[in-house]
């Protein structure tokens, strides 16, 4: 099961709320405020590097069940990943470093720069979406559309039903199979768990 899907959500929140401290801090300059959206933009950082790692480790898992034109945007994905932990574990540095040394330049730089890290992030999370909707699970139904079409091809061409049986049923097996891997990539319940759970 990847985590990626679990843990991005705090890549998403934690820099709003880094930002909204960072603004309240611009108005009030008060040093505890300054304190609390130091700490809250390091929590962000350390959030959007985790959220990179999980999805560095995801990626490869669920390369091989998009469309050409989701792989490519898969390592888009990764990349603008890259570029974002990097940009907020540099943006938190400057914000500590302009909290401990008291410069409120250094911190208003820092609060903008967040700001704008924060609003590619929702980028991002659209990217993520699209991935897994308008690409992986396309994918899956276009896998599965392919083996009944290959089945009923060599049922058409053979002229004994019980092999014609055989053929769906091989089919049938493959498309279930497949199901169950692209489940367990993405995290989903099993078949046969469902199934099971339906029965008691």
């Amino acid at each position: 099961m990847m985590l990626h899907p679990a843990t991005v959500h705090f890549a998403m929140v934690l820099p709003i709320v880094a930002s909204v401290f960072g603004l309240i801090y611009l108005f009030t300059k008060s040093e505890g405020m300054s304190k609390i959206s130091s700490l809250t933009t390091l929590l962000a950082a350390l959030a959007m590097i985790g959220v990179w790692y999980t999805g560095n480790e995801a990626g490869p898992q669920i390369y091989d069940f998009l469309s050409e034109q989701g792989q490519d945007e898969l390592i888009e994905h990764k990349t603008l990943g890259l570029y974002l932990a990097i940009s907020i574990g540099a943006i938190a540095l400057l914000k500590i470093v302009g909290c401990k040394m008291k410069k409120f330049g250094l911190e208003t730089l820092a609060v903008i720069l967040l700001i704008a890290v924060t609003a590619t992030t929702f980028a991002q999370g659209k990217m993520g979406g699209e991935l897994v909707y308008n690409y992986g699970m396309p994918f899956k139904s276009y896998v599965i559309q392919k083996t009944l079409k290959k089945a009923s091809t060599s049922a058409e061409q053979s002229e004994s039903s019980d092999e014609k049986v055989e053929l769906y049923e091989d089919a049938i097996y493959e498309i279930e199979a497949f199901s169950q891997k692209v489940d367990k990539v993405y995290g989903n319940p099993l078949v046969q768990e469902v199934q099971n759970k339906g029965k008691e």
